[in-house]
């Protein structure tokens, strides 16, 4: 690719980009609009917008990038918690490295690889790409010990930058889970794979085994009900077939007598039927409250959360083994309320392992299938093959803005579509998984879009577009270093090019929330709704696709650093301007509904630690083509010093994200039984994790043990009513709404009552 074709590519994504950000800083201030761009919170200063028209709308400006540099770490802490400022935080720690490669690179490496070899260097645009790589630079060059060194303070620049983050957001998280208000997840542990018995319902097995085995800490506990789209008709079925079981002894009370009615006209015979009464008057108080415990006990799961008295009884109960069979009695830490999902709870814990397994290999066929649009790609930014193929392309590729146009921004524009399909499908494999929380499913996509994203957009356009796709890489593996050498300076210009359409247009559609638009256009002109979204229609955060694109970046940055500098410049106006879009949103647009404690940064610190290996091993393969055995060796101790430096990381840090701190649990217990708030404590526990819908007025009272629980304890009539009401009602579950649950759940009761009836009057005839 020629810097000319860059240049158009550069200039198509610049002006969109400009574009697009000009019409966001003209939309946001329409009255019709607030909702989209606004969704989290509504500013005050703009209510006066809504009063009359004021030409100040229909004028560009830039004074929300002003507005949202104005906001302090701290404020962003209180808005939308701790895990937006970690992913603040991933975007101020590429700006510092990139930073600094950009200025060791640019203006030490670059004009290295530039003047490599002696040549004639026409005018700049109509030069090649090639030119300002490492490519370009003869072997046994006196100045690749330059690379070196500048790969050198790349490394150890990184490695410092992550420390200081790490151990930062480390204080952070700490900070966050002892300073924060009473926690009800800290006291409650999700126990699966509970036995079911024949004679001892479930409810009953689990206050027996937790009162045996921990009596001294075990407060209560609550059932987790089945829930989904399919149980709730089962359910409904259910409830028809045991209510006409009754219909003998219960609708019946009159006879049906055939009548013989003389007809006046033809003189014939008709037999007509008395109507039945349409209502069910049962026998007694009693049967119906056996009917639904009956039916409440079918419908519960073998999961519950248990409830204890402090925090280190509920961590120390999470983390041992309660009996000699793993697979039973199953315990974690419970997931915050809100973070709960619901629908999987219900899933039987032996299945989970076939799950994941299944999901894996979905993931892995998909990734495979990906091979062929990427393939495509590739295709077009190679002229000389693709007239082979499409001879009849010919006349109009000679065109030199065709060719531009076609090398250096349909490839990366053609594979970014694709890509759009990527994140829904992996959200939907870590779905079927059966996380517990909403959290680990968005952490599970996350890192499978990561691996996806890294393995289709760097490993497989490097080994499909450049002559290592005429090697056998598998057959010889201690070649790959060599092989990655020669193939990533030559897709460094692919890399660019994706780096704008992927990066610049991407940030800028994001800022204008496309999709939000037109929907909200649809809405209120279309389909006439007036109403304003509630809060529950807010988004939240898209961590599973934002935090591996900023990797990604990351990765094409180190590995092209002293490969192809070029790059950087383009990286650094992504991170600047992302670091402006992004905080944007999560203070306007993104609410968050939950809080994971910065459990993201493990994986960017891990990604980053594997760009860096990645990056030295490349290196390590052009020292030896270039012939450079000192500046191989170099690299090679590198490599140990950036592992050594990893494994540390992982024993000093990474145990503070995986699990808490007896220590400070311990303390935090002191402190609330010294103050007396313990009790308040143990009472919200009994509400906090509601299964169903508050809006139905139906809710999930846990079974309580019955010792020193006089304040807030629900007692078993009340807990009998409630889940007949539950069970009346039918369950109600937020992944349900949308669905004609209810009518389908009348016609099984119509249908049912039919049935009887028929079935009643041919036995009388």
């Amino acid at each position: 690719m020629k810097i000319s074709a860059l240049l158009t590519s550069a200039g198509i994504n610049i002006g969109l980009c400009v574009l697009l950000l000009s019409l966001y800083s003209i939309l946001r201030k329409q009255p019709g609009n607030v909702n989209v761009y606004f969704g989290r919170r509504l500013a005050q200063e703009h209510s006066r917008l809504r009063e009359s028209f004021i030409l100040e709308r229909l004028v560009p400006s830039p004074s929300w990038i002003v507005k949202a540099l104005q906001y302090k770490e701290e404020e962003i802490l209180a808005i939308a918690g701790l895990d937006a400022v970690v992913f603040l935080r991933i975007l101020v720690f590429s700006m510092r490295i990139f930073s600094i490669a950009a200025i060791v690179c640019i203006f030490g490496v670059l004009p290295l690889n530039y003047f490599g070899q002696e040549m004639h260097h026409g005018q700049i645009p109509s030069a090649s790409l090639d030119v300002f790589t490492i490519g370009n630079v003869v072997e046994r060059s006196k100045w690749l010990w330059v690379h070196c060194v500048a790969l050198y303070i790349i490394s150890c620049a990184a490695c410092i930058l992550l420390y200081l983050e790490y151990k930062s957001i480390a204080r952070m998280r700490l900070f966050h889970i002892n300073q924060s208000p009473p926690n009800p997840s800290h006291f409650t542990v999700l126990v699966r794979g509970i036995p079911k018995s024949t004679e001892v319902p479930l409810s009953d097995t689990v206050k027996n085994f937790f009162t045996k085995y921990h009596g001294s800490s075990y407060l209560s506990h609550q059932m987790v009900y089945k829930v989904g789209k399919v149980q709730k008709i089962m359910s409904g079925a259910k409830k028809a077939c045991k209510k006409f079981g009754h219909l003998t002894d219960t609708v019946m009370d009159r006879r049906c007598r055939p009548a013989i009615y003389r007809c006046g006209l033809c003189g014939g015979s008709t037999t007509s039927f008395q109507l039945y009464q349409n209502e069910f008057e049962p026998n007694s108080e009693k049967t119906d409250r056996n009917n639904s415990n009956l039916i409440a006990s079918e419908e519960e799961c073998a999961s519950a959360f248990v409830f204890f008295k402090t925090r280190y009884a509920a961590i120390v109960a999470s983390q041992v083994l309660q009996t000699s069979n793993p697979m039973i009695w199953v315990t974690d830490l419970a997931p915050e309320p809100d973070d709960v999902y619901w629908s999987n709870l219900w899933l039987p814990y032996k299945q989970l392992w076939i799950r994941r397994i299944a999901t894996l290999l979905a993931s892995i066929v998909f990734m495979f299938l990906f091979l062929i649009p990427v393939t495509f790609v590739q295709g077009l930014s190679q002229l000389d093959q693709l007239q082979q193929r499409f001879p009849f392309l010919k006349g109009i590729l000679k065109k030199t803005f065709v060719t531009q146009l076609v090398t250096g921004y349909l490839p990366s524009v053609i594979l970014q579509l694709f890509l759009y399909t990527v994140p829904p499908m992996m959200m939907l494999f870590s779905a079927l998984e059966g996380p517990m929380s909403h959290s680990l499913r968005k952490k599970s996509a996350c890192l499978k879009v990561l691996y996806f994203t890294i393995w289709n957009v760097f490993f497989v356009n490097v080994l499909s577009g450049s002559v290592i796709s005429q090697l056998n890489v598998i057959s010889s593996p201690k070649e790959i270093p060599t092989q990655l050498a020669r193939a990533v300076p030559r897709q460094a210009t692919f890399f660019i090019t994706y780096v704008l359409t992927s990066g610049w247009a991407s940030l800028s559609s994001e800022v204008m929330q496309l999709f939000g638009l037109i929907w909200n256009f649809i809405r209120r002109y279309v389909l006439r709704i007036k109403k304003d979204p509630t809060a529950s229609s807010v988004p939240s955060f898209p961590y599973h696709t934002e935090i591996p694109k900023v990797l990604l970046f990351g990765l094409l940055g180190f590995t092209c650093s002293i490969l192809a500098p070029l790059i950087l410049p383009f990286l650094l106006v992504y991170f600047f301007l992302g670091y402006v879009v992004y905080r944007n949103q999560i203070i306007n647009v993104y609410c968050s509904r939950y809080e994971t404690g910065g459990l993201m940064w493990p994986i960017v610190h891990n990604t980053t630690v594997f760009s860096l290996l990645l990056t030295q091993i490349i290196a390590v393969g052009v020292f030896g083509l270039k012939e450079s055995p000192v500046s191989a060796i170099f690299t090679i101790l590198l490599v140990i010093f950036t592992l050594l430096f990893n494994e540390y990381c992982r024993q000093r840090f990474h145990p503070l994200f995986k699990s808490y701190s007896a220590q400070d649990f311990i303390d935090k217990d002191r402190e609330d039984e010294q103050s007396g708030r313990m009790e308040e404590i143990h009472q919200q526990l009994h509400s906090a994790y509601c299964q169903f819908s508050p809006h139905t007025g139906d809710r999930c009272h846990p079974e309580t043990e019955g010792e020193g629980e006089e304040e807030g304890q629900c007692s078993t009539e009340v807990n009998d009513r409630n889940r007949s009401q539950d069970m009346k009602d039918g369950l109600s579950h937020p992944t349900l709404s949308g669905l004609p649950v209810a009518k389908l759940q009348r016609a099984v009761k119509s249908l049912s009552l039919i049935i009887a009836l028929q079935n009643k009057s041919s036995t009388n005839v």
